[in-house]
C-alpha cells in the first residue's frame, strides 16, 4: 500500500478577544503540532484566504440505517440502491442553515457580493483577509514551516457565534485536513518492496512455483476463480492511481504475452483523467510505475479483455496536494460541498495555476463511479483529525448507498502505522512509539478492508496459505490490522470481533497498546495473497509484495461476482460488509490460522479460527461466493 504524507494544518497559540457582545464558543482545536513542522511567523494581516464555512448535512445522523437497509441480505430492501440525486436531495443543508450563516457574515462586514454560496447551497465562501477571518472566527494564523521547506497556514483553535456553531460543521482553512499525497518522489514504507535481484525465471507458468512466484494462474487456482465476463456492457471495475504514478504500456505488453493473455496486448485502460490526471512520461522508473503496474496487470488480467477496467487517475505533476477529497469530488457533486468541501491547505484546489498545472476547473460529479473500486494508497489514522476522516468515511457510505463497493488495502507495516511509526501516549507518532497506529481508510466501517496472505515456502497451492510477512535489507511487510481509534464497531462484525478478543491472549504486550474496548471498528475484513508478484517494470520481470496487491486482486473478484448477478437481471453488490460477516457467508472463507503482523516493538495480533485482525474473515472461495451472491435478491 502506497503510504501518503502527513502534513499539518496549523495554526494559532492565543485566542483574541472578540468585539462583538454575542457568546463565542469553541468549535475545534488541534491538540499538538505536526511532527516536522514550527512555527516560522504570524501570518500577513493583509493576505487573503479562502475562507469556507462548511454547513452541516441534513439526515447525516440516519446514513448508517440507510446504508444498511439496502446492504443488509435480511433485508427487504436489499440491493435496492439509491440514485446520486436521491443522495444529494436526501443529505443536503437545511435552508435554515444557510440563511442563518449567510446573515451572521454580513451582520459582521463581510458585504454580500462577496460571499458566495454553492449551487447545493452546501457551503458558503468568501476571499477574506487573515485579519478578517481572525475577527470572524477568534483565531490567530500562523505560517509554519516543515523540515522540508514547505510552508503551511492554519490556526490552533477556532470559535463561532453560540446561534451560528449548530449550522456550521467545518470552517477551512482552520485546524484541518493534515494529509497530502506528494506528486514526486511518493512517500512508501514497506509497500511494493522492490526484490534485491530481477526475476531470472520468467517461464514459470501454471501452479508448480507459486510459493515463490505468483501469477494470474496461481491466483486462480487459489481463490478457485475460473470465469468469464458475460454482461460485460452493464458492468465496471475502477482502479484508483495518483499522479505522477502511471503505466508503460511496453511492460504491459510484455506481461500479457508473458502470461499468454494476447487479446489485452497494446490494449490499455480506459482512463478516467480527474484534475489533469494523465500518463506522465518524464520518469518511468519503478517508483513511478510499480503501483500501476501491479494494479493493472493483475486487476486487468484477472478480468480478461471483456471486461475493459477504468484507470482513475487523479491530479497533475505539479499540485502536491491532490488528495482521495479530489478523487471523491469527481464521483459525487454533493461531496464537492459537503461540510466545507476541500480544503484548500490539504486537498488540492483547481485550477492549478502552477506553471505546467491543470488549469481546467476542478472535477465535481464528472465521473460515474465503477461498481467496484480498489485503492492501494493509505494514511495513518492518527495523519487526520477525527472529522476530516469521519466526512471522508460518510462519503464511501454515500457511494455504498448507489451500490458501489469500495475496498482499501489495510496497510504493510502490521500494528504499526506508515513508515513503522507508532503512537506514543499523547496520540504523537513516532518509530519509538509503543501503542498501535491503525491506518485509514482502512478502519472506516463502510470500506471493505484488505489485508495480505501467502503460500509458506515449501507449499502448494492446495494448502492453508498463512498472514504475510517478510523482512528483508529493503524493509519488512507485514499484513496491517487492529482497532480504529476515531470510528465505532459497526453492528455487523460486532460478533465475530468479540470471539477473537474473547480468546486472544498474549505476552509480548497489554491491552494499554490498542483500543482493546471490544467497541472500536477492526481490520481488515477480509484478505488474499500478496506476496511475490511478478510484475513487469522498466522492461524486466520482478516481484512485488503488499496489500496493494492484494486489493486490486480482491476488486477483480467481486468484480466478476457482480458480472454474474448482472447476467441474471439482478443489481450489483454494493457495500458488502454487512453480507459478507453474515454465518452464511463466512463458510465462503479460506480460514487463515497461522501468522502474525509485529510493529511497535511487539508480536503484533495472532492469526486465529474466524476473523481476526490480520487476515479478517479469510480468503475468498470465488465460486461459493458466487454461489452464495445469485442467491440472494
Amino acid at each position: 500500500m502506497l503510504a501518503l504524507l502527513s502534513l499539518p494544518f496549523i495554526c494559532s497559540w492565543f485566542g483574541q478577544v472578540s468585539s462583538s457582545l454575542t457568546p463565542f464558543v469553541l468549535h475545534e482545536r488541534r491538540s499538538r503540532s505536526p511532527s516536522g513542522w514550527v512555527p516560522e511567523r504570524k501570518h500577513d494581516a493583509s493576505a487573503v484566504l479562502p475562507l469556507r464555512f462548511g454547513l452541516k448535512q441534513s439526515n447525516i445522523q440516519n446514513l448508517e440505517e440507510y446504508l444498511y437497509d439496502i446492504s443488509d441480505p435480511d433485508s427487504s430492501n436489499f440491493g435496492k440502491h439509491w440514485t446520486p440525486l436521491e443522495v444529494a436531495k436526501t443529505f443536503a443543508p437545511s435552508a435554515e442553515s444557510v440563511k442563518v450563516v449567510h446573515e451572521w457574515l454580513i451582520d459582521n462586514g463581510i458585504p454580500k457580493d462577496r460571499l458566495r454560496i454553492t449551487p447545493s447551497q452546501g457551503w458558503i465562501e468568501v476571499d477574506a483577509t487573515v485579519e478578517e477571518a481572525e475577527h470572524l472566527i477568534l483565531a490567530d494564523y500562523y505560517v509554519y514551516k516543515h523540515e522540508s521547506g514547505q510552508e503551511h497556514i492554519a490556526c490552533n483553535e477556532y470559535h463561532l457565534p453560540q446561534h451560528v456553531a449548530p449550522h456550521v460543521e467545518i470552517v477551512t482553512p482552520s485546524v484541518h485536513f493534515d494529509a497530502i499525497i506528494r506528486p514526486t518522489p511518493m512517500n512508501r514504507d514497506t509497500a511494493l518492496m522492490k526484490t534485491d535481484i530481477t526475476v531470472v525465471n520468467t517461464t514459470y507458468l501454471g501452479v508448480g512455483h507459486c510459493d515463490t512466484q505468483i501469477s494470474i494462474d496461481c491466483l486462480r487456482a487459489l481463490y478457485d476463480f475460473d470465469y468469464t465476463p458475460i454482461a460485460s456492457g452493464r458492468n465496471s471495475y475502477g482502479i484508483v492511481e495518483y499522479t505522477p504514478q502511471s503505466f508503460r504500456q511496453s511492460d504491459m505488453d510484455l506481461f500479457f504475452t508473458n502470461y499468454s493473455i494476447p487479446e489485452l496486448i497494446g490494449r490499455p485502460p480506459y482512463q478516467v483523467s480527474i484534475d489533469g490526471g494523465y500518463q506522465q512520461t518524464f520518469n518511468q522508473s519503478f517508483d513511478y510505475v510499480g503501483e500501476s503496474h501491479l494494479d493493472l496487470q493483475y486487476g486487468m488480467g484477472l478480468v480478461t479483455s471483456k471486461l475493459n477496467v477504468t484507470l482513475y487517475q487523479v491530479g497533475d505533476t505539479v499540485n502536491p496536494n491532490t488528495s482521495f477529497n479530489n478523487f471523491l469530488d469527481a464521483l459525487d457533486g454533493s461531496y464537492c460541498t459537503y461540510e466545507g468541501g476541500d480544503d484548500p491547505t490539504v486537498d488540492a484546489i483547481y485550477p492549478d495555476t502552477q506553471a505546467g498545472g491543470y488549469d481546467g476547473p476542478s472535477a465535481c460529479g464528472t465521473t460515474k463511479p465503477a461498481a467496484v473500486i480498489s485503492t492501494s494508497y493509505g494514511y495513518n489514522e492518527a495523519d487526520l483529525t477525527p472529522f476530516y476522516a469521519t466526512r471522508q468515511c460518510n462519503e464511501y457510505a454515500k457511494l455504498g448507498l448507489m451500490g458501489v463497493t469500495i475496498l482499501y488495502s489495510s496497510g504493510d507495516s502490521g500494528v504499526a502505522g506508515n513508515g513503522q511509526v507508532c503512537l506514543n501516549d499523547d496520540g504523537s507518532q513516532s518509530v519509538n512509539g509503543t501503542r498501535f497506529n491503525p491506518s485509514f481508510p482502512g478502519s472506516c466501517p463502510y470500506v471493505t478492508s484488505v489485508g495480505a496472505t501467502q503460500i509458506a515456502e515449501g507449499n502448494s497451492v492446495d494448502d492453508p496459505e498463512v498472514a504475510a510477512a517478510r523482512v528483508t535489507a529493503s524493509g519488512v511487510f507485514y499484513s496491517g490490522g487492529g482497532f480504529s481509534n476515531v470510528f465505532g464497531i459497526p453492528n455487523y462484525q460486532k460478533d465475530a470481533v468479540a470471539t477473537y478478543i474473547k480468546n486472544f491472549k498474549t505476552d509480548n504486550f497489554t491491552t494499554s497498546a490498542y483500543n482493546s474496548s471490544g467497541n472500536s471498528r477492526a481490520f481488515p475484513d477480509v484478505a488474499v495473497n500478496g506476496a511475490a508478484y511478478v510484475v513487469a517494470a522498466e522492461g524486466e520481470f520482478i516481484l512485488e509484495w503488499g496489500t496493494s496487491a492484494s486489493s486490486p486482486t480482491m476488486g477483480s473478484i467481486l468484480a466478476m461476482i457482480n458480472d454474474a448477478r448482472l447476467a441474471i437481471g439482478k443489481s450489483t453488490i454494493g457495500f458488502i460488509n454487512p453480507t459478507i460477516y453474515s454465518t452464511l457467508f463466512q463458510e465462503a472463507f479460506n480460514d487463515i490460522r497461522s501468522g502474525n503482523n509485529p510493529g511497535c516493538g511487539t508480536e503484533g495480533f495472532t492469526a486465529a479460527s474466524g476473523w481476526d485482525p490480520l487476515t479478517g474473515l479469510g480468503t475468498p472461495n470465488f465460486e461459493r461466493l458466487k454461489e452464495l451472491w445469485l442467491a440472494l435478491p
